[in-house]
């Protein structure tokens, strides 16, 4: 498979970017990483005349933290993200999803902005930028606007970013201290996209109670947001979680809405929702080992719930 001809652009900084973009419209699309555009263009389901590849840009690939997030530039590849110790200290959340997003070869090459802007509901990154409240930063020869994940997605594959406008970086929340996260995804095999995944930050009281708990969730939400399960589980200990299945089951089975497919029937896919959710809210009021991590007895080693 081969793609459409295209005209190719190799800009050297954001400027040129920004006045290609308002140039060339919707005829041209932006190349990052390309692990999910490349694969479009050579099935010809998207032929854009123009293909501005962003990869010789400087200052695309930093990552920043700050009191009050993590900045994660247009170039940065997974891989150096999940390696990155002051980002996942920050936000382990990143770490625990960067794990299950497809392979390492892809991981090498592949994007974090470029995976949230793809707005694949079968995305990992998605629905942790979702889930930590976080925002992206769109610029266009017009100026900055910065987008809260809540309006980002629109659709399945649909972002509201315009022709003209460059994703130039995404920001993930950082969670108040003593927040306790976790990460669950099931896929036919470690690597593929996923049947149904959760993401889960959740608060403990001084007495070991919940306090809060809120979930996002992949491949079972036409576009990632956020379910509050703070008035489900309230209260709760880790003792008193198994009699509140059925609750869960209700608010996290009513929350959901999977699509039959080839791959795995609605029912099943929120099935998957519902146990994943209790056996993340079990694991994380349950305790931690000496550096802050529980791992899953029944899950892949690099399936984690951090505290």
């Amino acid at each position: 498979m081969k793609p459409a001809p295209f005209v190719y652009h190799a800009p050297a900084d954001v400027q040129e970017t920004l006045e290609l973009l308002a140039e060339l419209g919707p005829e041209a699309k932006v190349l990052a990483g390309g692990q999910s555009l490349v694969p479009v263009l050579n099935m010809r389901l998207a032929s854009p005349a123009h293909l501005v590849d962003i990869n010789r840009v400087a200052g695309l690939d930093e990552v920043t933290v700050e009191p009050g997030g993590v900045r994660v530039g247009a170039l940065v590849r997974h891989a150096h993200l999940l390696s990155h110790s002051a980002a996942r200290t920050a936000q382990p959340l990143l770490r625990q999803a960067l794990r299950w997003v497809a392979h390492p070869v892809i991981r090498n090459r592949g994007t974090t902005v470029g995976s949230i802007v793809h707005a694949d509901p079968a995305g990992e990154m998605p629905a942790v930028l979702a889930l930590t409240d976080g925002h992206v930063l769109l610029r266009s020869v017009h100026g900055d606007r910065e987008v809260p994940a809540s309006s980002f997605f629109v659709g399945p594959m649909e972002c509201c970013a315009t022709a003209d406008e460059l994703a130039v970086e995404a920001v993930f929340g950082r969670f108040p201290p003593g927040t306790r996260t976790g990460f669950s995804e099931i896929a036919r095999r470690h690597g593929d996209y996923a049947l149904a995944g959760v993401a889960l930050a959740l608060r403990l009281g001084d007495d070991g109670s919940v306090t809060s708990a809120r979930a996002s969730f992949v491949s079972l939400t036409e576009v990632p947001d956020v379910l509050d399960l703070t008035d489900a589980v309230a209260g709760a200990t880790a003792a008193d979680l198994p009699g509140l299945a059925g609750r869960v089951e209700e608010v996290v089975g009513g929350h959901v809405d999977p699509v039959d497919d080839i791959h795995a029937s609605a029912d099943y896919r929120r099935h998957l929702a519902v146990v994943q959710t209790h056996r993340l809210l079990d694991r994380l009021t349950a305790g931690e080992d000496a550096d802050g991590t529980v791992r899953l007895p029944d899950a892949p080693t690099d399936q984690e719930v951090t505290a």
